[in-house]
């Protein structure tokens, strides 16, 4: 593995192309987050006027919000499984032009060739520590998508600080960790299969 990294979006594309997976970075600036809801929307409507989503991460995050006195706070920021978002992520990053997606579990096929083509990757971060997560993230620097989507679903917007550890598990020269990680246990889920 080599020396951790911290990157800073927007992302530049020789900086992408230099990660590979087992790579451990932090992610400092502008990263906005998207579930599914948001993806879909923003496929069919386009990305909102004012945010700019172009070189930056996309979280796939839920954020846990609280309401008091009108006044929202941001108490946890964990991820999302990211498979969820695999019908939509090869075309969603075409048209945000995200640089890194972050998220927990993994992508498939469709996501890999997408990284390949673009030129991104995927950032694995830990699942559980949503509340450690936010005092990376810090404040929300503005949402988007929250009539009509709700606290969970909006886009967030946070101005990241060393958000991490995260590790590469899906590079943009096609090579994926969780991929290498299923095919070595589908070889031994058939060897032990196959043993009297």
């Amino acid at each position: 593995m080599s020396s951790d990294r911290v990157l800073r979006t927007p992302l530049e594309a020789g900086e992408v192309k230099s990660l590979k997976i087992g790579d451990v970075v932090y992610i400092s600036g502008r990263i906005f987050t998207a579930r599914d809801e948001a993806h879909m929307l923003m496929l069919r409507e386009g990305i909102p006027p004012g945010l700019e989503t172009r070189g930056l991460a996309v979280y796939h995050c839920g954020p846990i919000v609280k309401e008091k006195n009108g006044k929202r706070t941001i108490t946890s920021a964990g991820a999302t499984t990211s498979m969820r978002m695999e019908s939509l992520e090869p075309k969603f990053l075409e048209i945000s032009g995200a640089k890194a997606v972050i998220g927990k579990g993994g992508m498939g096929r469709g996501t890999s060739a997408a990284l390949e083509y673009l030129g991104a990757v995927y950032l694995s971060i830990t699942g559980g520590l949503g509340a450690l997560a936010m005092r990376r993230l810090g404040p929300a620097k503005g949402v988007h998508f929250l009539e009509e989507l709700g606290p969970v679903e909006a886009v967030w917007v946070f101005e990241a600080d060393r958000l991490g550890p995260l590790v590469v598990t899906m590079d943009s020269h096609g090579n994926s960790l969780h991929e290498a990680v299923s095919a070595v246990t589908r070889e031994n889920l058939a060897r032990i299969l196959a043993k009297p």
